[in-house]
């Protein structure tokens, strides 16, 4: 999140130093979950440190939702001459995606040739890792989706330009989205963004940014939830005022296998901990003045909450 000296912080105290160019360590391997920019202020120095150790083959890297809304802010709507996939002009949701998207602009918008580079890169990540031993996604290993959309991606994990009006063009019926029915839109929304359970008209409620919010947040790996307030990603006050409603069978996930899954997104606080047997979350609100957290992963080892790695 546009924040190079947490993430230089961290390298250096999991033991990576910068040599030839990149950062290395011994014999670790990073792998990043995405959201490189926005936020922070130094986004183009985080991409081109993430860059060049993936190109060094010190780290692999997945795409976040930053990376694809910045890909969307990039490209011209083909429907709509001298407008943008992601709306950049007016009031609401444009307003928000601006504000959402200044500290990166703030560095590239004057250099457009940069800011294309950049965009380009970001082209290049996957939406997904599945390794040997674990698994990395931005925001949530859907499997059903995962599988309904590998074959219409190049190499069965990457975003092609064709592709691009169809992942970030939300369906006209919000209902649509809730559904389980598979769509190029609600697949890479699941993968980059989450899962949302759409919310009476009366318990609507407005963000931070006074954007009435129609659905909500859910955390799909908890298996326990039995009601939407169970699995609502909503502080208490919110959440408890949500109706008591079962937990959709959409939003249900059934772990493929023990394979551990890795993600950010979610802007977790407190102390890092596992959010299940085989989920574990390391975005803990960075973006909001949190801690920068990793999770060391030795394979053939549990999981174990004692693995988080922090900066404050």
């Amino acid at each position: 999140h546009g924040q190079i000296d947490k993430l230089e912080a961290l390298l250096r105290k999991m033991d990576y130093a910068p040599r030839q160019g990149a950062w290395r360590h011994p014999e670790r391997t990073a792998i990043f979950v995405g959201d490189f920019i926005d936020r922070g202020d130094q986004g183009v120095q985080v991409v081109r440190t993430v860059r060049d150790m993936v190109d060094a083959g010190t780290a692999m890297a997945v795409m976040g939702n930053h990376e694809l809304n910045a890909i969307a802010w990039h490209t011209p709507d083909p429907r709509k001459p001298g407008e943008y996939l992601r709306p950049r002009f007016g009031e609401g949701w444009a307003a928000k995606n601006r504000k959402q998207h200044q500290g990166f602009l703030d560095q590239v918008e004057a250099e457009p040739a940069l800011h294309a580079e950049l965009v380009g890169w970001f082209m290049t990540l996957p939406l997904w890792l599945d390794l040997p031993g674990l698994r990395v996604v931005h925001a949530c290993w859907h499997a059903p989706f995962i599988d309904w959309l590998s074959p219409r991606l190049r190499d069965g994990r990457f975003l092609t330009p064709d592709l691009l009006m169809d992942a970030t063009t939300e369906p006209l019926d919000p209902a649509e989205k809730d559904n389980a029915v598979p769509s190029i839109f609600k697949a890479v929304e699941a993968l980059t963004k989450g899962l949302e359970v759409s919310i009476p008209e009366e318990h609507r409620f407005a963000d931070k940014d006074g954007i009435v919010r129609e659905r909500v947040r859910v955390g799909w790996w908890n298996q326990d939830a039995m009601t939407l307030q169970d699995i609502a990603l909503l502080p208490d006050p919110k959440r408890l005022a949500l109706p008591d409603l079962a937990v959709p069978d959409h939003v249900r996930l059934t772990p493929v296998d023990t394979k551990p899954t890795f993600f950010g997104h979610y802007s977790m606080v407190g102390e890092p901990q596992l959010l299940s047997e085989t989920a574990v979350c390391v975005d803990y609100s960075l973006g909001r003045d949190g801690r920068l957290v990793a999770y060391r992963w030795d394979q053939g080892s549990p999981l174990n909450g004692a693995n988080f790695i922090a900066v404050p």
